[in-house]
């Protein structure tokens, strides 16, 4: 059974328009999760509201929105006063440019979804949008209004579907130079550059997602079932900390070994050395040639 959709509506390019269908290309569904309880008589809390001034349970009826203007000063703002201001949706995903993909900073990627074509009558437009965008090798960006709010999305050919990825506003990034000021810029040497490299180089490999395991995830549910099985969870003994008193320059020589490094940096020397063996036979050569010419 096909998931439930989570938005309906046009995808629209100039004059071409198809149905199309949004499905959050994302879920935690499998994720572990907990429900808070009352220890004696296990049954599950219900929250409610409280005053912050007087303690007292407030009612649906009588809660509202407001913003803090200034500490503890807050102006109510009205359901229908919101409403006023809410985009109105006219379910239309219309694109309005197409930009080059690495032009897109990455901070700026928020949700993704499935973007698929809604009935059969759709396919034929649906795949014209999708191919030219293969072909221009370049991201859609267009607006869509989700839950109310206005949101650009990032659209390209993913397989025989697109990915629509909505993206945050500038506003909603913080500035790297408040934390990257402070970072101080030390005289590091060469050889630890490329002992460093070396280690890059001995942990070479592609991205690959289904390597990627969950332990805590693993750990938790199996946390549960020994728990619900009536068996005692044995608690681990703490790790020592080692010690943060490490040469620097160490620490890569000793990466490099425990990773078959030390193969890589002789094969490395090896090239250098040869390189440097080439270079002098080389001039000995030309000199000798000089002679030869005087």
């Amino acid at each position: 059974m096909a998931p439930r959709a989570y938005w309906k509506g046009t995808l629209k390019l100039s004059l071409v328009s198809c149905p199309v269908v949004l499905y959050p290309a994302t879920t935690a569904a499998e994720k572990t999760r907990f429900h808070l309880i009352n220890r004696e008589t296990g049954n599950r809390l219900k929250q409610q509201m409280i005053d912050s001034e007087t303690g007292d349970v407030v009612e649906s009826d009588q809660k509202g929105r407001g913003y803090e203007l200034r500490k503890g000063k807050y102006v109510e703002i009205e359901p229908e006063e919101l409403e006023a201001v809410q985009i109105e949706s006219n379910h239309t995903i219309d694109i309005e440019s197409f930009v080059p993909s690495e032009e897109i900073d990455q901070r700026y990627l928020n949700h993704p979804y499935y973007i698929a074509p809604d009935g059969k009558a759709a396919v034929d437009a649906f795949a014209v949008i999708r191919d030219a965008m293969k072909d221009q090798d370049r991201v859609a960006l267009a607006k869509i209004v989700l839950t109310n709010r206005e949101h650009i999305i990032a659209i390209e050919p993913f397989g025989k579907g697109l990915l629509g990825t909505t993206l945050r506003f500038p506003y909603e990034l913080r500035d790297e130079d408040q934390f990257f000021d402070d970072i101080k810029s030390p005289k590091i040497t060469k050889d630890m550059v490329e002992l460093a490299g070396h280690i890059l180089h001995t942990k070479a490999a592609h991205f690959d997602p289904g390597k990627f395991k969950d332990e805590y995830e693993t750990a938790l549910k199996a946390l549960v079932k020994r728990k619900a099985s009536g068996k005692t969870i044995e608690l681990p003994e703490p790790e020592e900390r080692p010690s943060n008193v490490v040469s620097l320059m160490d620490a890569l020589k000793q990466s490099l070994k425990g990773r078959g490094g030390k193969k890589a940096a002789a094969k490395s020397h090896a090239r250098r050395a040869t390189g440097r063996h080439r270079a002098a036979k080389k001039a000995h050569r030309s000199t000798a040639r000089h002679r030869k010419a005087g």
